[in-house]
Parts: structure tokens; C-alpha cells; sequence
């Protein structure tokens, strides 16, 4: 689990941190929310669906239809997709709101394994106790991002006020159960299409109507996680035989030493 902690001279003055390598920090994310001004590369390459979360829908990339799985994360870390949601770049960083505080704070994960004493890659804060360059950098890229999603959130209010949100019906196939996936929203094509002048009027100005053409091109690729699902379970089977020879070749060579141990007594 994270542990996110805020960025403090006091708790990180002594501290510096480096860049991920891996993607195993999101491996168990099926969902991660986007920002519009990233969907038209987004839905290149993932499905694009609306999630509820605390009481509002949220713009989610969906990297799997199975909960607390994520099929872009390659077994040994790598990204197996042409897009990164924004939201995993600025990791181990992240910009989080204290409940009741105005604004966010920037945080990092101590439990990431990129963080360490000084003296390794980048420093938190210079030996003035401001941040550094590259922490600027990230802080800056964060609050880009953040008001950003800001400004998504408002975009897709304005589609859940006109009516045209709807359950997705998504069906998860594994061998012959067929199992209803949950939670996953669309735009309703018919009714978005029914809407008169002056609500698609108040969409554009809302900034949705981009948002609503984006998600429903995105379901097509639905087809990208059937093929991520086939990778996976190609790599599964391949280390399930490299697991048994091993074990064979284990026991060949103990049945040839026991053999070895024989003698026969007349």
C-alpha cells in the first residue's frame, strides 16, 4: 500500500529521491482517472469509461475489466501500451488535499523504494532548504494536472446534468462463465444525439462535448484488453512449463543420485 507523506524540509531536507523504472506501483490500479486534454492520444490506444466515485462520475482510462488488476503492467514492470496516463507520471509524487484544507499539498510515496538518504540522484531541497530544480518540475507538472481534472470534473457534471450517462454493459468472458462487469459508465449515444440547440450549447462551453465524442470512439478499444488478457495468459503458461521442466529436471537429477546409492545385496 502507499504511503504517502507531505514534503517537508523538516522530514526530507536529508533525503533525495529517483525516477521510476517500473510500472509495479500501478499493477493493481483498473481504473486511473484522466484529463480531457489527454483523451485524444488516450483513446488510441485504452477504453475510456465515466466511474462513480464519491458521489460524482470521474473520466477513467480502463486497463481491465477485473478489479485490482492492471493489463498494461507487463510482469516484470514494464508498460505495455503506446499511452501513459498522466497520472502516473509525476510517481512517487502526488499533489493530495488534507480533508478541510483549501488547498493540496505535495506528497511523496516513503513507500515506493525511490526515496533515500542525500547524496543519491535527486535531492528534495537544496542546502538553501528550498526544493530543488527537478522537484519544481514535478510540482509544477502536478498542479498542471490538477487543475486539469479540475476542469474535467466540471465538463462531465455538465454531462451527467443533461442526462446522457449510462451503465456500460460490459461482459467479462473467462473459458464458459460469463461474468457482468460492473461500475462502467458511457455516454448514451441516442440521447446524447437527441439533445436539443441549447443543451449542446451548454456542453461546448462546459468543455464536454469533446470528452462525449472521445469516450464513445474509445470503446472500440475494448479490444486491446482482450489482447493484453491473451499476453498474459501466454506468459502465464510459459513460466507454468519453465516451472515444471525445472521441477523434472530437479528430480531426474535426485532419482540419478538415489540411483547412484544402489546396490544390490545377495
Amino acid at each position: 500500500m502507499p504511503e504517502f507523506t507531505a514534503v517537508s524540509r523538516e522530514r526530507h531536507a536529508g533525503k533525495a529521491w529517483r525516477h521510476y523504472t517500473s510500472y509495479s506501483f500501478t499493477a493493481d490500479d483498473a481504473v486511473l482517472p484522466l484529463a480531457a486534454s489527454e483523451l485524444v492520444q488516450a483513446v488510441m490506444g485504452m477504453p475510456v469509461a465515466f466511474v462513480q466515485q464519491d458521489g460524482r462520475y470521474v473520466l477513467m482510462a480502463v486497463l481491465s475489466l477485473t478489479p485490482g488488476r492492471n493489463l498494461f503492467v507487463a510482469p516484470d514492470g514494464r508498460w505495455m501500451g503506446e499511452y501513459v496516463p498522466m497520472v502516473l507520471r509525476g510517481y512517487p509524487f502526488r499533489l493530495l488535499r488534507p480533508e478541510g484544507a483549501a488547498q493540496s499539498i505535495l506528497c511523496v510515496d516513503e513507500s515506493s523504494g525511490l526515496v533515500f538518504d542525500a547524496g543519491h540522484n535527486e535531492a528534495f531541497f537544496t542546502d538553501d532548504g528550498v526544493l530543488a530544480d527537478t522537484l519544481k518540475q514535478v510540482l509544477t507538472f502536478l498542479g498542471h494536472l490538477e487543475r486539469n481534472h479540475a476542469a474535467t470534473d466540471l465538463a462531465v457534471a455538465a454531462l451527467v446534468e443533461a442526462g446522457v450517462i449510462e451503465p456500460w454493459p460490459l461482459t467479462l468472458n473467462s473459458s464458459s462463465t460469463y461474468t457482468p462487469v460492473i461500475g462502467l459508465h458511457r455516454i448514451a449515444e441516442d440521447r446524447f444525439n437527441a439533445l436539443g440547440d441549447d443543451a449542446v450549447l451548454t456542453l461546448r462551453r462546459a468543455g464536454a462535448l469533446p470528452i462525449a465524442y472521445m469516450q464513445m470512439l474509445s470503446m472500440q478499444q475494448t479490444k486491446v484488453l482482450k489482447r493484453l488478457t491473451e499476453i498474459h495468459e501466454q506468459h502465464a503458461r510459459a513460466e507454468a512449463a519453465k516451472a515444471e521442466a525445472a521441477r523434472l529436471a530437479t528430480l531426474n537429477v535426485n532419482l540419478g543420485l538415489l540411483s547412484d546409492d544402489i546396490r544390490l545385496v545377495f
